[in-house]
């Protein structure tokens, strides 16, 4: 019901909440509890909600399946909380114990406003995750752990009378990685990723990330040459990811994902002028290392258990000062446990800028590292909030200026993954090193005119 009244009102969600309850109860004082419940499973809980658990879905599974319709399953529960606690959870656990210290070169969107501190605000299609502890995160983590369960096709494994995968095989798991953690180290690692590229931007010209500049490192040790022999520049050179084709990382990414990485010590790069290490992110306190440790866990876990299950898991995409590190992790999961088939999927939402370069980027990442490149396409969920909060902050909207120029990204980023599963095949390369969803409410690029 909630879902339903937020889609057709733009108004304070508190107002809304309200009504959701008086006409709920209301209709329970009217019908009774039993006709109540009848009642919803009967249309509106009926239309949105496949079951109640991994046993009462497969009907709506197996309807969906004679059709060719593969489900994705997903953990949509939000707890119902008002506007003013969503915005006091948001804020605490968006600002580090140590403050929220902007020092120079910090950059507003990966800070927490409380304006917009609520992010359930102008968006009705996608589930949210208030941070409230770290024992909700582990909770999180074992029901994401149970949706991969009703996903897996035990019979396979193990053949019994009765499948007891809910989805035979054939299915997906979504989860978010804001259910996982506290997002303030979400909010600070992509600030560290955005302003790394503004230093290799700054150092040598051209925009884009690390990768795209394709530098060596023999094309660094040029630019930090008037250092002299500088001890901490040779360990940051040292700990630089590269291949033959030139500069991957500038950090150690693959540290991250194994749950024993310090992030104050691993984001410091040299200054050019003066060759001391300066850092990228503020100082984290001991315990919220550790918060963003349990966090990795909790993410490696997961994976752990779909690889185990041989089950597919979608990351979701969320809002663009989370996602850099988002992005970030997904890849670097993809890497560990991408190795052999797609596990792990990313999801891009192309009414965002930088879309294509972000999957031409991650493509070629996947190329050069050779692991399976799993993706998502999607237009978005967030485009309302997301303007609003780029103009009330000052920075540049991320998101394309029309519905057209946003169409024109999808069909453009999804005819160059097309492109190059083409070229892999030609090649007599494996073509499902990279493999692709999208929705069919939208023409692929197979059924528009200009590409007959």
């Amino acid at each position: 019901m909630e879902s339903l009244t937020n889609t057709f009102t733009d108004n304070n969600r508190t107002n809304s909440d309200n009504a959701d309850k008086q006409l709920m109860k209301l209709a329970r004082n009217l019908l009774g509890q039993k006709l109540f419940v009848l009642l919803m499973k009967s249309s509106f809980y009926g239309h949105f909600v496949a079951g109640e658990n991994r046993h009462t879905i497969v009907p709506a599974l197996e309807r969906l399946r004679s059709f060719g319709v593969k489900p994705i399953l997903d953990y949509s529960v939000e707890e119902d909380i008002t506007q003013e606690e969503a915005e006091k959870r948001e804020v605490e656990s968006s600002v580090s114990s140590a403050g929220d210290k902007k020092e120079e070169g910090s950059m507003p969107q990966y800070h927490v406003d409380k304006s917009f501190a609520d992010r359930r605000y102008k968006v009705s299609s996608a589930r949210t995750y208030f941070y409230l502890n770290e024992a909700t995160c582990e909770r999180n983590m074992e029901i994401f752990i149970k949706c991969l369960e009703a996903v897996s096709d035990d019979d396979r494994k193990a053949p019994r009378a009765v499948a007891t995968g809910a989805t035979f095989g054939t299915g997906i798991t979504a989860i978010k990685l804001t259910a996982l953690g506290r997002p303030q180290l979400l909010l600070q690692l992509s600030e560290v990723i955005m302003r790394t590229r503004k230093y290799m931007e700054d150092m040598v010209g051209g925009q884009g990330n690390v990768l795209t500049h394709h530098k060596t490192i023999k094309d660094l040790e040029k630019y930090y040459a008037t250092l002299g022999d500088n001890k901490d520049v040779k360990e940051f050179l040292n700990n630089v990811t590269s291949d033959k084709e030139g500069i991957l990382h500038l950090f150690p990414w693959s540290g991250i994902v194994d749950e024993d990485s310090q992030l104050s010590d691993t984001f410091r790069v040299p200054d050019p002028q003066t060759g001391q290490m300066r850092r990228l992110i503020s100082q984290i306190p001991p315990k919220e290392e550790e918060m963003f440790r349990n966090m990795i866990r909790r993410l490696n876990t997961i994976v752990k258990a779909a690889a185990d299950l041989d089950v597919r898991i979608m990351v979701d995409a969320e809002q663009t000062y989370f996602q850099p590190a988002i992005s970030r992790i997904t890849l670097e999961m993809m890497r560990k446990y991408n190795k052999d088939k797609a596990i792990v999927f990313n999801t891009y939402q192309c009414y965002l800028r930088e879309t294509f370069r972000e999957v031409n980027t991650d493509l070629e990442q996947a190329k050069r590292q050779n692991f399976y490149f799993g993706a998502k396409l999607v237009r978005g969920a967030y485009m309302d909030q997301e303007r609003d909060r780029a103009k009330s902050l000052g920075y540049p909207d991320p998101v394309n200026p029309t519905f057209e120029a946003t169409t024109e990204m999808y069909h453009k980023t999804l005819s160059e993954c097309l492109r190059r599963i083409k070229l892999m095949k030609d090649c007599d390369d494996d073509a499902r090193k990279i493999v692709l969803w999208w929705p069919r409410t939208t023409k692929t690029p197979c059924d528009l005119p200009s590409s007959r």
